[in-house]
């Protein structure tokens, strides 16, 4: 039953925060058009949601496109700028996700969207994370987020889509507020040779 009163609730508060943010939302989208250089200031990408369907995930651009002599876009320490670093830090970088809750391809809690590439990589147990609509923060995200290992945070995803239910919610909720209050948890720039992608770590095991 909760599963259909939390749609209503995303659908709600999504458009709400989206009215009551919509200044700051603007200056962000100012701000970051400027700091990245003509790259623009928004990032999307396709990312599997509930039952596997694809769809567009946007967020805060942070990086600008700058690329080496060769055409290689130079690496993600290089090109994030100022403004990048304090919107990562502070989650404001993923604000446009609000317009993904509203459109019903995300929730608010919930298993994080990961890449289109790693779906041939999860076993049966972990494919239950798409069970349910992907979400802004998860149980993932309030216990390590990038700090966890993969078996650690598919595990809690496929946890949380055991034991759905308003309480858990608003648990999770609680606990991500406190921890953007905090600027926990956050990896600004994710190291390559520490967060391992997915499907190379299933690779490297085989």
């Amino acid at each position: 039953m909760y599963r259909y009163v939390k749609r209503v609730f995303d659908l709600f508060f999504s458009a709400l925060l989206l009215l009551l943010l919509s200044p700051l939302l603007l200056v962000i989208y100012v701000w970051l058009t400027i700091a990245n250089k003509g790259a623009g200031a928004i990032f999307s990408q396709l990312r599997p949601g509930m039952d596997e369907r694809i769809f567009k995930l946007y967020k805060f651009k942070s990086m600008t496109d700058e690329r080496d002599n060769n055409g290689n876009l130079l690496p993600d320490a290089e090109r994030i700028t100022r403004v990048g670093k304090f919107i990562r830090k502070t989650s404001l970088d993923e604000l446009p996700q609000l317009w993904n809750v509203l459109k019903g391809d995300m929730s608010f809690v919930g298993p994080r969207p990961l890449l289109v590439q790693y779906l041939p990589y999860y076993t049966d147990d972990e494919r239950l994370r798409h069970s349910v609509r992907p979400g802004i923060t998860g149980l993932a995200q309030v216990n390590g987020r990038n700090r966890l290992t993969w078996e650690q945070r598919l595990g809690l995803d496929v946890e949380y889509t055991k034991k759905v239910s308003l309480g858990t919610d608003l648990s999770i909720i609680l606990k991500t507020i406190g921890k953007v209050l905090k600027s926990s948890d956050v990896v600004v720039v994710l190291d390559p040779n520490i967060n391992v992608r997915l499907d190379d770590y299933r690779k490297r095991q085989h």
